[in-house]
């Protein structure tokens, strides 16, 4: 069975110029990590905001720290001074919440707009007709501790690759729109996060910029 190290550089092997990879290390330990950061990889997933504290103190201080899970509000405070990137914006008031402690912060949060693309319920996010009504409205225009710089949408669960294709390429199509009417000049407005484990593949072909890894490195959760 083949080592952390080894599944980095066979999926990093695999990706086309241009996407990144982020390494999902939620519910796995810290030596996991170490063995993965020592392989070259410096971008890591969290979804949960204690396990994200827990872990960054012991591990190098140069990871990119992404917020991959749903985040609430009363939280955002505590993963601001050092996320590198937040992918769940799920709702306008959440924006709000990261812009104000970005301000307290001294610092700029670069975050994606989560998509719902997704069959299923149990997925947060924004509608299509949501997020263009947000962007519509303006008002994130004035935050200024807050960068948005792309889309994040995860795909239904399914053996259904025609289904998942759909969702996909329904994300990039609001990127496509999105890019054109509010951030045609903006360069930072470039990630499309979508793609995990088991459909990545999928998701660089319909257009990701970024893929998150968990299970096809890591192996099965640890805890």
């Amino acid at each position: 069975m083949a080592g952390i190290a080894e599944n980095i550089v066979r999926i990093r092997e695999s990706l086309p110029a241009g996407v990144r990879l982020v390494a999902v290390s939620k519910f796995h330990p810290v030596s996991s990590i170490q063995e993965a950061y020592d392989a070259g990889q410096r971008l890591f997933g969290e979804s949960r905001v204690q396990e994200l504290l827990q872990k960054t103190g012991q591990l190098p201080a140069d990871i990119e720290w992404h917020f991959i899970g749903h985040l609430q509000s009363n939280k955002v405070k505590m993963i601001v001074p050092f996320v590198s990137l937040i992918h769940s914006i799920d709702s306008p008031r959440l924006l709000v919440e990261v812009d104000k402690a970005g301000a307290r912060a001294g610092r700029v949060i670069d975050c994606l707009l989560q998509i719902h693309i997704a069959a299923e319920e149990t997925k947060f996010g924004f509608t299509v007709e949501e997020c263009e009504a947000f962007l519509a409205d303006g008002e994130w225009r004035r935050y200024d501790a807050v960068r948005i710089c792309g889309v994040m949408g995860m795909a239904t669960f399914t053996d259904d690759e025609s289904r998942i294709r759909t969702e996909f390429d329904t994300l990039k199509r609001f990127f496509d729109r999105a890019k054109a009417a509010y951030f045609a000049d903006k360069d930072f407005f470039r990630e499309i996060s979508m793609g995990m484990s088991d459909d990545w593949p999928l998701a660089v072909s319909a257009g990701s910029t970024m893929v998150r890894v968990g299970s096809h490195i890591f192996g099965n959760r640890v805890y």
